[in-house]
């Protein structure tokens, strides 16, 4: 039935000089997005970009393309020429061919091709016209249709549809700089990267853990996650690093109801040193004001102040239940709820100190040698590249 797919983009149409740069990135994502139907040709047309199927299941192909950051909203088309009567031909089959036959429609033209001989509005009359005659049951209703034959004239054709899909919006993954996300496995920090990647961020993760203190189905939860992020994205990097000796050593030398915080330290101090070598310009983590005991504005201060990046929390500001409602709808909360412990809450204080002062913190880390335990933790860094996961791509179908 469906020929093309036509993919619009919103934001970047608001960006200046940096706008072709942006829209080739989309391209490239959109290309990455569609790589397993050898079948489909992309390319761009004027503020659009335009999938033709040469065969392709629409629905299949329209599934992963609604999760390109980027894109505000896709139609499958039908595509006509330039020429009045083939319109005609086109919109009637599009009406005959809808899964439910409306009793109601209108029909809107959209002209962008301004040497078309016809202007929008005695387009629109000819095709409703048209319409009418060929479907006698049918009615105009320009307020609340069942069904808008909608007609895009462009240089390249006329394209003609009747539904618009909503995109994932945002800006293309890549625009926003490379940084690296702390993925700890509950149910934030995945959200936190989601909103990331939305914002044009190419996301690198890290997932710290204490084994055999935590156990392999905590890793492989938070590979599980990782594959359901690179869903939204493109394969992502993971970077597993051992705190097993730091923690220990926080816990024989550190106060106790310091201890969370200190260890967060030690990881924003890992992080910094890899960031480097990764091209990293930023830390994510899945902070969210006042959920814990450490991230309280002093723990973030005390927390913050080893490092030199700048630290981004995207959940921050949000209240649990919406990050719950946002973990659902992006395929992370079944996964993040399985009962398997992290570093953080291994080791964790009964009583921890919830507005420590910096100072507090300093004196409380003393006792730490700081270097060697990060370099401990760096030669523990075991790299993977994690494909999206094709179960998690079903599962929000």
């Amino acid at each position: 039935m469906f020929d093309h797919i036509l993919v619009r983009y919103g934001e970047i149409n608001t960006k200046g000089q940096n706008r072709s740069q942006l829209e080739q990135m989309l391209m490239r994502n959109v290309q990455q997005a569609v790589k397993h139907w050898d079948e489909i040709r992309v390319r761009r047309i004027s503020n659009r970009i335009l999938v033709k199927l040469n065969g392709a299941p629409v629905d299949a192909v329209l599934e992963p393309l609604t999760r390109v950051f980027g894109i505000s909203s896709l139609s499958p088309v039908m595509v006509a020429p330039l020429d009045v009567d083939a319109i005609v031909d086109v919109a009637n089959r599009l009406l005959d061919r809808l899964e439910v036959a409306p009793r109601t429609f209108k029909v809107e033209v959209r002209r962008g091709n301004k040497r078309f001989p016809l202007d929008s509005p005695t387009l629109t009359r000819h095709v409703g016209a048209a319409l009418l005659a060929s479907h006698p049951s049918l009615t105009v209703d320009v307020h609340h249709p069942d069904a808008i034959v909608q007609i895009d004239v462009r240089d390249e054709g006329v394209f003609l549809y009747a539904e618009k899909i909503p995109g994932a919006a945002g800006l293309p993954v890549g625009m926003s700089g490379r940084v690296c996300a702390l993925l700890s496995g509950g149910i934030d920090s995945p959200v936190a990267v989601w909103k990331a990647m939305k914002r044009g961020l190419q996301v690198d993760l890290v997932h710290f853990h204490s084994f055999p203190f935590t156990s392999e189905r905590a890793q492989r939860k938070v590979e599980e996650l990782t594959g359901t992020l690179a869903a939204w994205s493109t394969d992502l990097n993971l970077h597993l690093v051992s705190l097993t000796e730091t923690q220990a050593a926080i816990q024989k030398s550190c106060p106790e109801e310091l201890r969370t915080i200190i260890l967060r330290r030690m990881m924003f101090r890992i992080c910094e040193a890899m960031a480097h070598s990764k091209g990293w310009l930023a830390l994510v983590t899945g902070d969210s004001l006042g959920q814990v005991a450490s991230q309280t504005l002093e723990g973030i201060f005390a927390v913050d102040a080893v490092t030199s990046l700048s630290v981004l929390r995207p959940v921050g500001m949000e209240d649990k239940q919406d990050i719950i409602d946002r973990a659902r709808q992006i395929g992370t909360f079944e996964t993040s709820i399985q009962p398997y412990d992290d570093c953080c809450s291994i080791f964790a204080p009964k009583r921890p100190k919830t507005h420590p002062s910096l100072a507090e913190v300093v004196h409380g880390e003393e006792k730490l040698d700081v270097e060697q335990l990060v370099q401990t933790a760096l030669q523990s860094v075991e790299s993977k590249k994690i494909a999206p996961r094709l179960d998690a791509l079903l599962q929000l179908t």
